[in-house]
């Protein structure tokens, strides 16, 4: 039996700073492990508790995600953001985000989803969603759902 290394991922693993973590070549702050999932302290903390849980398997994002290792992954998320919110009594809330792609804000190419607790309307986190609903007509929101749909089953 011949065996295919793709030499191209195997460099992309070795070199990704989230894999690098996995393997504890780099230190963390670890708050949750487990054969499927790491979460540790995201080093910027963009609010005190900020989290990244993230896949040990190298996936790059949302898209690579086959539903066993997703149900995995996913199940892991509600325990790990239960742990923080109750870590601080002024934690008010919780964002969870996944940016997917370099135009989506992501910056690490291994999946990860930050946890970034919430303490008051003026902490150091935002987001903006604007109101474009005067651009879509009820026919240009019925192509939008129509094409979705018909690639649900991919």
């Amino acid at each position: 039996m011949i065996v295919s290394i793709d030499r191209k991922k195997v460099k992309l693993l070795k070199d990704c700073i989230f894999c690098k973590i996995v393997r504890n070549e780099i230190p963390s702050y670890t708050i949750y492990e487990d054969d499927v999932v790491k979460a540790f302290l995201d080093i910027s903390q963009g609010t005190p508790g900020h989290t990244l849980v993230i896949p040990k398997k190298h996936i790059a994002n949302i898209f690579e995600y086959d539903p066993e290792l997703a149900a995995a992954v996913f199940s892991r998320i509600p325990k790990i953001a239960r742990a923080v919110k109750d870590s601080n009594p002024d934690i008010k809330g919780m964002n969870i985000l996944n940016n997917n792609g370099q135009v989506a804000y992501q910056s690490v190419f291994h999946s990860h989803f930050h946890l970034v607790p919430r303490y008051t309307n003026h902490d150091d986190f935002s987001m903006t969603f604007k109101d474009n609903s005067n651009k879509y007509t009820p026919d240009d929101l019925k192509k939008i759902q129509d094409s979705i749909v018909a690639h649900i089953g991919d």
